[in-house]
């Protein structure tokens, strides 16, 4: 137990299936993080680290991100870039190491959830900092804030549906077939919408790879403009989302 393979820790902390998993597994995990993860996660059960302490690092990733791509430049986006990769890293190892030792816990789900609401309010705040230019109060800053409290507002909507079923005595897994809006109007809507991937504009790390883009545009013209236009479209998506999110959570049996 003490001195497992990464083979071992693989199979004991990625149990099939994990890579499909609906709205909980991000397409980096699929496409490369998962397959680099079980190395870290290897040394975490070596070393005896538990679950816990893992989450609260990837917060602390999550969180510097957001302050350094507030400082502006070039090198701070790529800087926080690499960091928002670490706390994917991070967020595939946390789980891996619970199930592979056995230690699953109520308590790390819900750092897991909180440690996503800071990170990426953090990166959207960090981003509005960045577009004013300065460390002061500002109109670029409030859109920035504007964004992250939609981005808050989606993670609540969708985290409330399971404790309004718990409250009713529902079961926690919800059924495809209620996922649609019962008008369809409303599905045509969230099936483009989903098809767009608009949503991935304001996400941790298609954000902070995007921001790295926006940076050498920056460079190139000698001005803001680049990221204050994005700043602009994350607070406009995420206002959008955060209604159109809400309107299907309603319009669909996610609550019955």
């Amino acid at each position: 137990m003490s001195k497992p393979s990464v083979a071992e820790v693989r199979a004991g902390g990625q149990p099939a299936g994990i890579k499909e998993r609906t709205n909980e597994e991000h397409w980096a995990g699929r496409l490369y993080m998962r397959d680099l993860s079980p190395y870290l996660t290897t040394l975490f059960v070596r070393l005896g680290v538990p679950p816990n302490p893992i989450t609260y690092l990837m917060m602390v990733f999550g969180v510097l991100a957001g302050v350094v791509v507030a400082f502006g430049g070039l090198w701070s986006a790529i800087v926080a870039a690499l960091l928002v990769q670490v706390y994917l890293l991070l967020d595939c190892s946390d789980g891996e190491v619970a199930r592979y030792t056995g230690r699953t816990s109520v308590a790390g789900i819900y750092l897991d959830r909180i440690g996503h609401y800071v990170s990426e309010i953090a990166l959207l705040v960090g981003l509005g900092i960045r577009a004013q230019g300065e460390w002061e109060p500002g109109g670029w800053v409030v859109l920035g804030m504007t964004a992250a409290i939609g981005v808050a507002l989606i993670k609540a909507e969708t985290d409330n549906v399971v404790v309004a079923r718990a409250k009713a005595g529902l079961s926690e897994e919800i059924p495809d077939e209620a996922m649609s809006p019962r008008s369809s109007g409303l599905s045509l809507a969230r099936r483009l919408a989903s098809a767009l991937k608009v949503h991935r504009l304001i996400q941790a790390v298609e954000l902070s790879l995007i921001v790295v883009v926006v940076a050498v545009v920056d460079v190139f013209l000698g001005d803001l403009t680049a990221t204050r236009i994005l700043v602009a479209a994350c607070a406009a998506v995420a206002v959008l989302m955060s209604f159109a999110h809400f309107v299907s959570v309603l319009a669909s049996r996610r609550l019955e």
